[in-house]
């Protein structure tokens, strides 16, 4: 690991580049000719969603320090058993209940006002606008239209001849190289890039105890190669069955997030986050085909940093 700490004032952005007002960044490059064209990868019409479940019985995956979300019934077949509620006129009765989650607490997508550096946001917003909450890029600008568009599986673990991808592990460029020249597909810009590494398995097969024993996911590795890959692909998004996409704890300088920064901030990558890859990847395997049409539309949430979302991917 270098000591150095990445000049983000002197590193690549983007800022400008669809106006001084703009609030979505490289969604901007999901036009509805490149839309229209992303249907192509529409072949059996298979569809997957990319969800982790909210309220399983055992908790789902989230960062350490994020409480897990809560699932309550305000209202069931047991109120009217008991004679806590009662039919409504001609007798219906209903079923009604609530979620309490985190917005980066479940898979969702983050707002390009989501990660900032020196007071400043994406496109060179400055952080005291937004006191009470997001008011530029907020996710509610990504939620009008959502993303809709190319994704691309990176099946890292195949690649690797592995279930799962260990913890501690830095992806870089080269591994995912190695992955797309492994399942011949090219990327083209607007696309979403996918990153598969099967962690989440862990949590689900062998408890939470065990995810959470000496955590570090694995991650997508800050080096200056990582940006220069976005930039000469034109991807839109970024996304993977990790909780961050990237290191929690990076392998080459002791800055924490950097990729948030630098992709996020500087250049206007979407981050799709805490994705559920694993049917998605079976199938890819199976039909040996690994671009989908890919829908995500997050919650219009005002204001917000980030939203949960169940994206879909159809084959």
């Amino acid at each position: 690991m270098t000591d150095d700490l990445p000049a983000y004032a002197e590193q690549p952005n983007e800022w400008g580049r669809w106006g001084a007002e703009d609030e979505i960044g490289r969604a901007n490059l999901l036009d509805a000719q490149r839309v229209l064209a992303s249907a192509q990868s529409i072949v059996t019409g298979e569809r997957f969603s990319l969800a982790l479940p909210i309220g399983s019985p055992g908790g789902d995956p989230r960062l350490p320090g994020r409480g897990g979300a809560r699932h309550t019934m305000t209202q069931s077949a047991l109120d009217y058993v008991d004679g806590r509620a009662h039919p409504l006129a001609g007798g219906m009765q209903y079923a009604d209940d609530r979620i309490d989650v985190a917005c980066h607490g479940t898979t969702h997508m983050d707002a390009l006002d989501h990660a900032f550096a020196a007071d400043t946001s994406w496109n060179g917003r400055t952080a005291d606008s937004d006191a009470d909450g997001v008011h530029g890029a907020d996710i509610a600008a990504l939620s009008r239209k959502g993303i809709v568009g190319r994704a691309v599986l990176v099946d890292l673990a195949r690649a690797r001849g592995v279930d799962v991808v260990p913890m501690h592990t830095s992806i870089t460029v080269a591994d995912i190289q190695h992955a797309l020249a492994l399942q011949r597909v090219a990327l083209k810009p607007g696309d979403t890039l996918l990153l598969r590494t099967g962690i989440f398995t862990m949590f689900y097969d062998e408890g939470p105890a065990r995810f959470y024993d000496d955590f570090a996911e694995p991650g997508l590795v800050y080096e200056p190669r990582t940006v220069e890959f976005f930039r000469e692909h034109d991807l839109a998004g970024l996304g993977s069955d990790t909780i961050c996409n990237e290191e929690a704890h990076s392998s080459t300088t002791p800055a924490a997030f950097p990729l948030h920064v630098l992709l996020q901030r500087n250049l206007g990558v979407i981050f799709h986050e805490a994705l559920w890859l694993e049917d998605l990847a079976a199938y890819c395997a199976s039909e040996q085909r690994y671009s989908s049409f890919y829908i995500a539309a997050p919650l219009h949430i005002v204001g917000g940093s980030g939203a949960p979302m169940n994206p879909i991917a159809i084959m």
